[in-house]
C-alpha cells in the first residue's frame, strides 16, 4: 500500500527511548477464566476477546472494555504482558493462545501491538487484529524505531539525551542496558494522558504503573501478522506517547481500518466505548452503527459515548482500508 508521508521531519531518538509504547496496562490476571465465563454458556459460538496491555499499567485498565464486551455475549482474556523482551513476551502470549479453543479477536494497547503483531503469526484461529494506539511494526523492526520515525512523541524533549527525559532509568544489574524505564510521576499526565483525567486519577496510576525494560522496545520483530490477518486500528490524535502520526503510518501500511478519536494514547482510560466498539467491529458484532463502511474516508458514529463525543464536537473518523 502506498505510505502517506507527512511534512514532519524524521527523527533519530537515543536507545533509550523505550517506548512509546507505553501501556495501559501492565498485567494481571484474566477478568474470566481462559475460555471466559461466557464461553461456557450452551450455544455460544462467539469469538473470544484477547485483550493485550503494554508499557505502564496493568490489566485493569481494560476493566471497561472487557464489561462492555461480556455484556454482548463475548467471552474476555485480560492476559499478563511481562514486557520483558518482544521475543519473550510474544512467546508467552503465543503459548496463552493456544491454550484458547476456537477463533480468537485479539486486541492490544500501546507496545501490546507488537507483541501481538508476533504472537499472531502461524495461529489460525486468530480472526482479527485490532491495534488501540498500538505499535504494527515490520519485521526487522523495533518500537523504538517507529516511536521515533515522525515527531510527535513528548517521551523526549531532547534526542541527544542519554535517557528520555520523561523516563526514569531504575538499574537491574548486570550491563548498563539492564534498565526498567518508567515515566516520571511529574510527566505522566501529559505524556500518557495529555491531562485528559483529573489529577486524583493521574497520580494513581502513575503511582501504580508497571515498567518495561529497554529490550522489549529495541528488540526487532520476527514477524509480521498484519500482513496476513485483517486489521483494525483506533488512532487517538492526541497522542503524545507514541505520536499520533507514527500511529497512521503503521495503520496505513497494514492496510487496517482505522477509526481517528479526539484522544491520548491513554484511550482505554478516557473512550473505553470507542475501543470496545471498535472490537466489537472486528469481530464482526452486528449492530446496525457498525455497519461496513465504504471504500472511502467517512465519518461515522461508533455508539454510546461516541455518540455524545460527535454532538460535543468531537472529530470521529472512519478510514476503511480492507475489505
Amino acid at each position: 500500500m502506498k505510505r502517506t508521508r507527512h511534512s514532519a521531519a524524521r527523527r533519530t531518538l537515543s536507545l533509550a527511548f523505550l517506548l512509546p509504547a507505553g501501556a495501559l496496562i501492565a498485567a494481571g490476571p484474566s477478568l474470566a477464566s481462559e475460555k471466559g465465563e461466557d464461553a461456557e454458556a450452551p450455544g455460544n459460538s462467539k469469538p473470544t476477546v484477547v485483550l493485550v496491555h503494554g508499557y505502564w499499567a496493568d490489566a485493569s485498565g481494560w476493566s471497561e472494555v472487557a464489561a462492555g464486551l461480556r455484556a454482548r455475549g463475548y467471552p474476555v482474556v485480560a492476559t499478563a504482558n511481562p514486557l520483558r523482551s518482544l521475543s519473550g513476551d510474544s512467546d508467552y502470549l503465543a503459548a496463552r493462545l493456544r491454550t484458547i479453543e476456537g477463533p480468537v479477536v485479539l486486541a492490544a494497547h500501546s507496545y501490546g501491538g507488537a507483541v501481538i503483531t508476533n504472537a499472531a503469526a502461524g495461529n489460525p484461529n486468530v480472526e482479527s487484529l485490532v491495534y488501540i494506539a498500538g505499535f504494527a511494526p515490520d519485521k526487522g523492526e523495533s518500537a523504538f524505531e517507529l516511536a521515533a520515525k515522525y515527531p510527535g512523541s513528548r517521551v523526549t524533549d531532547d534526542p541527544t539525551a542519554p535517557v528520555p527525559t520523561a523516563l526514569d532509568a531504575v538499574p537491574l544489574g548486570g550491563d548498563a542496558a539492564n534498565v526498567d524505564l518508567y515515566l516520571k510521576p511529574d510527566k505522566f499526565s501529559d505524556v500518557f494522558l495529555s491531562d485528559r483525567l483529573e489529577a486524583s486519577r493521574a497520580g494513581v496510576l502513575a503511582a501504580s504503573q508497571r515498567p518495561a525494560t529497554a529490550l522489549s522496545g529495541s528488540e526487532p520483530s520476527k514477524a509480521a501478522a498484519w500482513k496476513t490477518i485483517p486489521s483494525w486500528a483506533l488512532i487517538p490524535t492526541d497522542d503524545r506517547t507514541i505520536g499520533t502520526d507514527n500511529l497512521r503510518f503503521m495503520a496505513e501500511r497494514a492496510g487496517s481500518t482505522t477509526v481517528e478519536i479526539d484522544a491520548p494514547h491513554a484511550v482505554l482510560e478516557t473512550d473505553p466505548s470507542e475501543v470496545t466498539d471498535l472490537i466489537l467491529r472486528a469481530a464482526h458484532d452486528a449492530r446496525p452503527h457498525l455497519a461496513a463502511t465504504g471504500a472511502t474516508t467517512r465519518t461515522a458514529v461508533l455508539g454510546g459515548a461516541a455518540a455524545l463525543a460527535v454532538a460535543g464536537g468531537t472529530a470521529l473518523m472512519v478510514r476503511a482500508r480492507r475489505a
